[in-house]
């Protein structure tokens, strides 16, 4: 093959034009014919774009190659071929890979997609192909199903994520549960039921989470339930699974009144777990309220341990509590008296009653004593006082609102809801797929302290744009700039990830 070599000509325009040629016989033979340039600008393109076609057509290199080759790129010579997202993927699969979720790459797209842009699975795999440039099967439902069956490995991860890069100890653990629901109004006998629902949707069937955190809102453990399960029976068996998982001693336990019925507490005593629940004080007898009253005596921080049916009975005052209760109430009076003054009990209405006679009439007993409990609040427990102190149980039971936060976390930012799964194994991959985007979101929230929001939108930020070279028909890659991220706590995030720990 004759050496191609690089020509410049003018034509009858007075423009410059670039060719690649080859002489054959004395006789110029033009290959490619690469355009007419105006400017200096416009030639130094046409001429770079000669340069690189010699160099991919020509089978021995030149001992001399010329390294400066212009990168040089004329705007009337190019063509936008697309924006990615490339980033902000690379960025949450490595945040997935850091906190030991090794799983097919399906099915992390799968759940950072939750994180990105919450849809239908057919919707993701779209937004996928358009923001990625990743293309999976539209049939992936044939085996998302079985994911599920990932569900001991990924709460696996997430305790060895806890223990060893968030230096979680385990000795209190969080726990509630919540409702999910589905778009139909069509119930089943497996775990599609109707329920009392936290979504207001007693309509729709729906199916029940049980949820278990660490004290900082990390996500360990989840068991599903069918949906008219009572929440006060969920408890135990997912305490009982995580200590066998796990070889561990079970932790003491973190949960609000709706946990504490006899049962539960029985059963909790045999297994020799500790637990806080809150208290409901509103059943306890007069005496007890009287005495508790009494002894706090509105004194904000104030705080009383007497013995209780299931254990001691811790309490305590807050004066803003009180405030907020007292408004609460002097409401509910007032709506009282509005409904006796019609002569109607308001269905579940507080401080109305009938008497004997079918009068409405206001409840004055129940006003004397929500008032004796204004600004109070209650908490049960089998740990001595030597032991974790009054002050130490309040403050375990607050944070409770971690688990509640996680909760939020599910079904606003992540959708959860509403779930479109009809099968036992596609409900429970897709609660499972949750919980893994709830690991990388939460893991990311408390290593940054910043919300998933603002994560969101600062590696949303960071944008590919290819370009095509029209002339040589290459195709380059230009990213936007990083500086932001770096400037952030994700880029101190990102400079540990360098790092062995």
């Amino acid at each position: 093959m004759h050496r191609l070599s690089l020509r410049t000509t003018k034509t009858k325009s007075g423009a410059t034009a670039v060719q690649v040629v080859q002489y054959t016989n004395h006789k110029i033979q033009v290959i490619r014919h690469l355009g007419s340039s105006h400017t200096d600008e416009e030639l130094a393109s046409l001429i770079s774009a000669a340069k690189i076609y010699i160099a991919e057509n020509t089978p021995q290199k030149s001992l001399f190659e010329d390294r400066k080759t212009s990168k040089l790129l004329h705007i009337d010579h190019v063509r936008i071929e697309g924006v990615a997202h490339n980033f902000a993927r690379n960025f949450l699969h490595q945040c997935a890979h850091k906190i030991g979720l090794v799983l097919d790459p399906l099915y992390i797209d799968l759940a950072i997609m939750r994180i990105i842009e919450p849809a239908s699975k057919r919707r993701t795999l779209e937004l996928l192909l358009r923001y990625f440039g990743i293309q999976y099967s539209g049939r992936i439902y044939r085996t998302f199903k079985n994911f599920h069956k990932s569900k001991e490995a990924v709460e696996r991860a997430a305790f060895t994520c806890a223990k060893q890069m968030l230096s979680e100890n385990f000795f209190l653990v969080l726990y509630d549960v919540t409702t999910l629901y589905f778009e139909t109004h069509k119930a089943d006998d497996d775990l599609r039921r109707r329920g009392y629902s936290k979504d207001h949707k007693e309509n729709q069937p729906q199916i029940v989470i049980g949820l278990l955190v660490t004290r900082s809102g990390f996500p360990l453990a989840h068991e599903v339930f069918h949906g008219k399960t009572f929440e006060g029976h969920t408890m135990l068996g997912i305490l009982e699974s995580f200590a066998k998982i796990h070889n561990t001693v079970v932790p003491t336990v973190v949960a609000d009144a709706a946990m504490l019925s006899a049962d539960n507490i029985a059963k909790l005593k045999e297994k020799g777990i500790s637990y806080i629940v809150g208290a409901r004080l509103a059943n306890a007898g007069p005496g007890i309220i009287a005495k508790v009253s009494a002894a706090l005596r509105k004194q904000d921080g104030a705080m009383i341990r007497i013995p209780a049916k299931h254990g001691d009975m811790v309490c305590s005052f807050s004066e803003k509590r009180y405030s907020k209760d007292k408004h609460e109430m002097d409401k509910q009076i007032a709506r009282a008296k509005e409904l006796i003054g019609q002569n109607e009990t308001g269905g579940r209405a507080k401080f109305v009653q009938k008497n004997g006679a079918g009068a409405v009439l206001l409840n004055e007993t129940l006003i004397k004593k929500t008032e004796l409990l204004l600004g109070i609040k209650g908490y049960c427990t089998n740990i001595p006082a030597h032991t974790v102190s009054d002050e130490q149980v309040a403050a375990y039971y607050r944070d409770l609102w971690n688990v509640e936060q996680a909760f939020r976390m599910s079904k606003n930012d992540l959708e959860t809801r509403p779930i479109f799964h009809h099968k036992e194994d596609a409900i429970r991959a897709h609660v499972l797929l949750c919980f893994v985007s709830l690991m990388i979101g939460r893991y990311l929230e408390i290593s940054t302290k910043l919300s998933l929001r603002s994560i969101r939108d600062l590696i949303w930020g960071v944008t590919d744009v290819c370009i095509r070279d029209t002339l040589s028909g290459d195709v380059h890659t230009l990213q936007s700039s990083t500086e932001e991220v770096m400037k952030s706590n994700l880029g101190t995030l990102m400079e540990k990830w360098k790092k062995p720990y």
